[in-house]
């Protein structure tokens, strides 16, 4: 049996839930990126128990299809774009099919219609995220971030990250650099 689990992204969090189901009893297989793979179904008061334990924590057990869909989505392309040390060098559309076995189209659907942005703006919000990131760890200049994350050139993520942001890149990278200077300062 599987049981979805919003939000479950970071160690932290599956080391929640691995505690909460080792409190309740529950057995399970294993705990990734929202989705828990238990040995056998749960009884209604255990999916209850489970339920509001999880919701004390933070933490939401899924039950909508849709939703749990989306959040299998989201999940995918946040760890291929912040956990990964390299993308996938296949179209995201394909990748997604791929890993869901669903039609893109399908998918694209389903979260636009619950989501109200598109996959592929989610895609570029994440990759911006990821583009603040690794412009405040300094270790890579934009031509190797432009790289890492498949831009086509320096230029198209500068644009890409105006349009998201309303900054440049660099005047980002020193704004925040300032910000930590002035809080060093006080």
């Amino acid at each position: 049996m599987r049981i979805f689990i919003k939000h479950m992204v970071s160690l932290r969090c599956k080391l929640k839930v691995k505690e909460e189901l080792n409190k309740l009893g529950i057995d399970y297989l294993s705990i990734d990126l929202g989705v828990v793979e238990l040995t056998e179904n749960i009884s209604p008061e255990q999916h209850d128990l489970l339920k509001k334990t999880l919701l004390c924590s933070g933490l939401e057990l899924m039950e909508d299809k849709k939703a749990i869909l989306v959040e299998r989505v989201k999940n995918i392309i946040t760890k291929m774009i912040h956990e990964s040390d390299e993308l996938p060098n296949i179209n995201f559309s394909d990748y997604l099919s791929e890993q869901l076995d669903y039609d893109y189209t399908y998918l694209s659907n389903i979260f636009t219609e619950v989501k109200g942005i598109t996959i592929q703006q989610y895609i570029i919000n994440n990759k911006i995220e990821r583009v603040k990131e690794l412009l405040l760890y300094d270790e890579m200049n934009l031509t190797e971030i432009s790289y890492l994350l498949h831009y086509s050139s320096v230029a198209h993520l500068s644009n890409q990250f105006r349009k998201v942001t309303g900054l440049t890149p660099s005047f980002y990278k020193q704004l925040k650099l300032q910000r930590k200077e002035n809080l060093e300062n006080l």
